[in-house]
């Protein structure tokens, strides 16, 4: 292996040796300090910053392992993503962990295995590698969903979405297969190709199909309606780090295989008019659906679980657009950044309500009656992504919809852009509904703990998520300059 070869796999190498290093470290040295190990997380995941910026600053671009990994501007953009993620859960995770007394090293591990199998599904042109990817990050999830076992919420969460993942990656399995069988081949540009060959005459049913499917299982993993039952149990079940992580990494990973495959192998007619006119469909589907069943829960998770789901709706409109226009899916790029950082503060702030045992009533909409005046800093942060998930300027989700918005209607899909509005203001009710609690309600009683437990990490990972969300409102094109790659 060449050293440029090896240089291009550092995205997807520093997690996985990073994890490797971890389990060594809990396994064989007995180093179990939860600390100790969510330190050498946090060392990881900065050599990995460190990697993608010099790869970054030095153009460095090229197929690797005949295009099972591509290193592009698109692939170096979604792997800081996925590292800020992992590092943002790392940090509220501590405290929670130990509160709750599963401070097991082998929870980060897990998660920099996710962060080697999200890069490499953003990263590849061969459907056998995203494939690979898929798995590398599915199987850690499962154990992270269930990961404090003697709940029983925990265990149904992780076996929900192991057999419903199971049942998405048989989806995406057999699309490969028909998509080989028809254009005998597994690269993105070889099944383009094959498309290309059938122009001007009838497409080959096999070609369809695996297009289909491998939509279909990819639609499962962004919780897509009709794909979305999974979610709301599976974020309920999960420690409230582990569905932040869930909600902004999976998504951002499945969109990032969607715009490659839609982008290089779907491209052509008449393939390219079928699956923009099924997504813009299920992308109404999925925006009404999320935020109308939204305004039913009472369980903040369950509330977040949801707003995903709706949120996966908007995107599904850049896609149409993206697809239609045939432009960069920088609106794409953009939301996903600034959704994960909305979401990782709200779930962050879940997860320190949540802290005395996961239980039911920690995670209700009353608990956080009276938080501006018990807890001002934290209430103030929680409104800035309450606001910012609504569309409420100056926050950053207010720019993210509006460039998302405003390619729908430049792409002649107007009725979708109205749809998206409208969704969003009904949306402001089930958001705006934790900022009338917080500053309208009387308080509710503190934990039986004696107050609310907020270490510097939680302090440092609310407050990096709260000053990115107003500071990429306020200064959008620095992000836009950074994702902006052919869609």
């Amino acid at each position: 292996m060449s050293a440029a070869t090896l240089m291009g796999l550092l995205p997807v190498l520093i997690p996985a040796v990073g994890g490797l290093w971890i389990l060594v470290q809990v396994a064989i040295l007995q180093k179990r300090t939860l600390r100790w190990c969510a330190g050498q997380a946090i060392l990881v995941l900065g050599f990995g910053v460190a990697a993608d910026a010099l790869l970054w600053r030095s153009g460095a671009e090229g197929t690797m392992l005949d295009a099972a990994l591509v290193l592009d501007r698109q692939t170096l953009a979604f792997s800081l993503l996925f590292l800020l993620v992992a590092a943002l859960t790392v940090a509220i995770s501590v405290t929670h962990l130990e509160s709750l007394d599963w401070a097991h090293g082998e929870f980060y591990a897990l998660l920099l295995f996710a962060v080697s199998g999200m890069t490499i599904m953003a990263g590849t042109e061969n459907l056998l590698s995203l494939f690979i990817g898929l798995e590398v990050l599915s199987i850690p999830l499962y154990i992270l969903a269930g990961f404090t076992r003697d709940r029983v919420y925990a265990i149904e969460a992780a076996l929900k979405y192991f057999l419903l993942g199971a049942f998405s990656t048989g989806f995406i399995l057999y699309g490969i297969a028909l998509l080989y069988g028809a254009s005998g081949s597994v690269t993105l540009h070889g099944i383009a190709d094959a498309l290309a060959a059938s122009r001007g005459g009838p497409i080959d049913p096999l070609l369809l199909a695996g297009g289909a499917l491998l939509l279909i299982g990819l639609a499962f993993k962004i919780a897509a309606v009709p794909f979305h039952f999974w979610a709301p149990d599976v974020y309920q079940g999960s420690l409230a780090p582990v569905a932040g992580f869930m909600a902004a990494g999976t998504k951002a990973a499945a969109f990032a295989a969607f715009v490659r495959v839609v982008s290089i192998a779907l491209n052509a007619p008449p393939a390219k008019e079928q699956w923009i006119h099924v997504t813009t469909v299920v992308a109404i589907l999925t925006m009404v659906i999320g935020n109308l069943v939204a305004l039913a829960q009472q369980n903040i998770k369950r509330m977040l679980a949801y707003s995903s789901i709706a949120n996966a709706g908007y995107l599904l409109v850049a896609l149409a657009a993206v697809g239609k226009l045939n432009i960069q899916a920088s609106s794409i790029a953009f939301y996903l950044f600034v959704y994960a950082f909305m979401t990782i503060g709200a779930f962050s702030v879940a997860a320190i309500l949540g802290r005395d045992g996961e239980a039911d009533h920690a995670y209700a909409l009353t608990a956080y009656a009276g938080l501006g005046r018990r807890r001002p800093l934290l209430a103030a942060a929680m409104t800035v992504f309450m606001l910012s998930l609504t569309g409420i300027p100056p926050a950053a989700g207010f720019m993210a919809k509006f460039y998302i918005f405003r390619d729908a209607v430049r792409a002649g899909l107007v009725p979708l852009a109205a749809v998206g509005v409208l969704a969003s203001v009904v949306g402001a009710f089930y958001y705006l509904r934790v900022v009338v609690q917080m500053y309208f309600r009387d308080p509710a009683p503190e934990p039986a703990g004696g107050g609310l437990r907020i270490s510097a990490t939680d302090v440092l990972a609310i407050g990096f998520a709260a000053i990115a969300v107003l500071y990429l409102g306020l200064f959008p094109n620095v992000l836009l300059t950074l994702v902006r790659f052919g869609g």
